[in-house]
């Protein structure tokens, strides 16, 4: 028997919708009960209607956009209409072509790659843009029960009544299932292995069954599955061959230049500034740059000009670390500074993200401020707030 599972069974989302830029549009003390941060639905919303509005392209069953717009949203352009969409991902197009490809198709989607390449955004972005929902989420930690992915059962309906549909509580995967639309499990690989392999139906016959009450749900078109996950971290479960047959794999990497990092990194400064009240960066790009430049030195592993080699810290230093960095940096200069974006503010917040191992981290660090950013011009004074913080 096939079970229907009922939308306005769960609470709807009932978030406020925001500009593309975070602003609000209250003034001060207006606007308190706005969410810190919209979805990628409601924050970018007017964008997803004005594709929506001019997208002519077929669609899949119960896709918000077609394939083309899905991609324009995620990469940017200009629409004939004049209206610019902001991109959400600044990378190799070809990688965004072949995730939105495979949500047509019948294969789930796996986004890998290093903490801090953009997963878990890219994943909120492209089911908000084929959906009009992002929020289906499981989020994978080392406790996630099966029941996250599956179901579950209010125990006062079942113990007063036994096993019932009404007792039954539908897990994000479950709705997207009846519903046609996109779930998303983020970070797959903590998940244990044993519940991992409780997608391994799902993908493969697109069917749920629900043993205690005789029934199933099955997948309705418009069904799939984006799943982020890292190699990196400690806590890995590996997937099972017979779970990595069901994705397709599509591997984000890190930006390949500096300048593409720089932009990024400016990017969501700006969004997440603009969401905290935080004042317009000025003449801030020097400041971006260097972060960026020493985030990426130590990264690789050798100095810009390829003239010197150097120990990598225990950290990733990602791009998503950077972002932190900057804008805490700009916090301190908006709240205890005056305004402008200098390298005192920033020196703590490198540190911090560098110095991970107090042991190893430290001296990788100290060698790397006396014998690269010490000879380096112009950066005197990065070399002189990096002391005072380390000392």
């Amino acid at each position: 028997m096939r079970v229907t599972v009922d939308p306005m069974s769960v609470e709807p989302n009932t978030s406020e919708s925001a500009p593309a830029n975070g602003d609000t549009g209250a003034g001060p003390g207006e606007g308190l009960s706005a969410p810190l941060r919209p979805h990628a639905e409601d924050a970018f919303a007017a964008e997803l209607a004005a594709l929506d509005a001019q997208d002519d392209r077929p669609r899949p069953a119960r896709w918000r956009l077609s394939p083309w717009a899905v991609a324009t949203y995620l990469l940017g352009g200009t629409l004939p209409d004049g209206t610019v969409i902001t991109p959400k991902y600044i990378g190799p197009r070809r990688i965004v072509e072949v995730a939105v490809t495979t949500l047509a198709t019948d294969r789930a989607l796996l986004l890998l790659g290093v903490p801090g390449t953009a997963k878990t955004w890219v994943s909120e972005h492209l089911a908000a843009a084929v959906s009009g929902d992002s929020t289906l989420l499981v989020q994978g930690t080392a406790g996630t029960p099966e029941e996250a992915i599956r179901y579950g059962w209010n125990y006062a309906r079942l113990l007063a009544h036994g096993p019932s549909r009404d007792a039954l509580v539908p897990s994000p995967v479950m709705r997207a299932m009846a519903e046609g639309r996109v779930a998303r499990v983020e970070e797959l690989t903590r998940i244990p292995a044993d519940v991992q392999d409780t997608l391994i139906t799902i993908l493969s016959e697109k069917t749920l069954p629900i043993p205690e009450l005789g029934q199933e749900v099955q997948a309705v078109r418009g069904f799939n599955l984006i799943a982020t996950a890292n190699d990196r971290d400690r806590g890995v479960n590996d997937l099972s061959s017979a779970l990595r047959r069901r994705f397709n794999t599509v591997v984000l990497p890190l930006p390949q230049s500096a300048d593409a990092e720089v932009d990024i990194v400016s990017r969501r400064v700006d969004q997440i500034g603009r969401s905290l009240d935080l004042p317009a960066l000025p003449d801030g790009i020097d400041e971006i740059r260097r972060v960026v430049t020493v985030f990426r030195e130590l990264r690789d592993g050798v100095t810009t000009d390829g003239r010197t080699k150097l120990k990598s810290p225990s950290g990733t230093l990602s791009t998503a670390e950077a972002i932190s960095v900057v804008t805490g940096g700009l916090a301190l200069a908006a709240h205890f500074g005056d305004g402008v974006l200098r390298a005192s503010d920033v020196a703590a917040g490198i540190l911090g993200a560098v110095v991970r191992d107090p042991a190893a981290d430290r001296v990788v660090w100290q060698e790397y401020l006396e014998a690269v950013v010490r000879e380096r011009e112009g950066w005197t004074d990065f070399y002189r707030a990096c002391r005072e913080v380390t000392v």
